[in-house]
């Protein structure tokens, strides 16, 4: 079973990664990218805080290797993976992942980044505009992972399979 996790969670970044060059938005200089908060917000669900945290470090790392991601990536989305898995993981509720992945990310992750803004750019308002910028990035991300994950949960089979892969063997 610790193999399927594992695969599904390359998978997930697989995918975050190679979208990574296609689907952001240039914010200054941060690149906004929604989608690495739906894959934090699935992953979280699915398979717990660690997998979560782990998912969004390796995308990160590749993402700066490839130069399809700032510095901010770091911060900014393994804070919100891991604060979405771990208020999941406490309550059992995807709405608790959901505001874990937004609270993590658009504000912890935002202020988390304000340093590094500030040493490797010398901005000083930095963390004004990254907030607002992080904050809607994990809003629309994390709101279409959640979708995603509720109208999966309706298709039975699909469903059966979700549950069978959960971090907790239960129907989420």
């Amino acid at each position: 079973m610790k193999v399927k996790k594992i695969a599904i969670t390359a998978m997930i970044a697989s995918f975050t990664t190679i979208t990574s060059h296609i689907i952001f938005i240039p914010a200054g200089f941060a690149k906004i990218f929604p989608v690495q908060h739906f894959a934090n917000i699935v992953t979280a669900v699915l398979f717990g805080p660690s997998y979560a945290l782990a998912q969004a470090f390796i995308v990160s790392l590749i993402r700066n290797m490839a130069g399809t991601g700032s510095v901010f990536a770091f911060p900014g989305s393994m804070i919100g993976a891991l604060l979405a898995g771990w208020l999941y993981a406490k309550t059992k509720r995807m709405e608790f992942a959901f505001l874990g992945e937004v609270v993590g990310t658009g504000f912890l992750g935002a202020v988390a980044a304000y340093p590094l803004a500030k040493i490797f750019f010398g901005q000083e308002t930095a963390i004004f505009g990254l907030v607002p910028a992080f904050a809607v990035s994990s809003i629309v991300g994390a709101a279409i992972g959640y979708g995603l994950l509720k109208v999966l949960m309706k298709n039975t089979a699909i469903g059966g399979l979700l549950h069978e892969n959960s971090s907790y063997h239960r129907r989420l």
